[in-house]
């Protein structure tokens, strides 16, 4: 390494969180792992196991963008609207009628749309908790 003006050289990539001799030390202790592109534990207990051959992939859906996956019965427009209907509304909303909800998501500022999915649901009902909303709302369900 060069030194200039009391720096190392590639200073500025360096953290400014420790001195300059532990991030030497911890630059030494990650090489192996940089150079052979792979993690180096010696205890092969703390290696993250790979998936299976022919287990399916937990992490994606081959025909949709949700990570996970669409549950059975159920779309990705209605996994997507559950999910946002449910990011406006909490626990404590419930159990409510349809303009208590419209007024706790107003509460909560959530987005117009929002407010308008659950002006859409029945008077005279009382809903319990959000798959009760969806549904009313006429989305499919998981089966």
């Amino acid at each position: 390494m060069s030194e200039t003006d009391d720096r190392f050289a590639g200073a500025s990539s360096r953290s400014n969180k420790h001195n300059p001799r532990l991030d030497e030390e911890i630059e030494h202790e990650i090489q192996g792992m940089l150079k052979g592109n792979h993690a180096t534990r010696s205890e092969e207990f703390r290696e993250v196991e790979p998936v299976a051959e022919g287990e399916p992939d937990m992490n994606g859906d081959p025909h949709g963008t949700l990570i996970g996956g669409v549950p059975v019965g159920m779309t990705e427009d209605a996994v997507v609207a559950r999910a946002e209907l449910a990011r406006w509304l909490v626990r404590a909303d419930f159990p409510n009628d349809g303009p208590g909800l419209v007024e706790a998501a107003l509460d909560h500022r959530a987005p117009d749309v929002v407010v308008t999915e659950l002006q859409r649901l029945p008077e005279g009902e009382s809903y319990e908790r959000i798959g009760d909303v969806v549904r009313a709302l006429g989305y499919p369900t998981e089966t």
